[in-house]
């Protein structure tokens, strides 16, 4: 049940533009809880990924003096990966094509973020 709500979050998030091309929502130990992903995408390996690269962000805005983490991005050649929490327990992670208008992305983020945190 729960599930079927957070891919109904995702399935609206991914409707908002056009340069979002995958979205999941992963627990801090990186268990996929739901996601729209592309055939051929593997979540366990997106889960592990999104998990890992939010515990090493989250500690080096700790020891730089950061403050609390918000967000993580990677830009690639083929496009971004935006993830964020969504609540304590999970993670919001994005997938956006190279072109992606990352400011109105990164609101759409955040709004999808904490009707999940909600959720959860």
């Amino acid at each position: 049940m729960k599930a079927d709500l957070l891919t109904s979050v995702l399935n609206e998030l991914n409707g908002t533009s056009a340069d979002i091309e995958a979205s999941g929502v992963i627990s801090t130990d990186g268990l996929m809880m739901a996601s729209v992903l592309p055939s051929g995408m593997d979540e366990d390996r997106v889960g592990a990924m999104s998990a890992a690269m939010l515990s090493l962000g989250d500690r080096t805005a700790q020891e730089l003096n950061r403050g609390g983490l918000e967000q993580v991005l990677i830009k690639g050649r083929q496009g971004y990966v935006l993830m964020t929490y969504a609540g304590e327990e999970a993670v919001l992670t994005v997938l956006a094509k190279p072109n992606a208008k990352l400011g109105l992305i990164f609101l759409d983020v955040k709004r999808a973020a904490e009707s999940i945190a909600e959720m959860l």
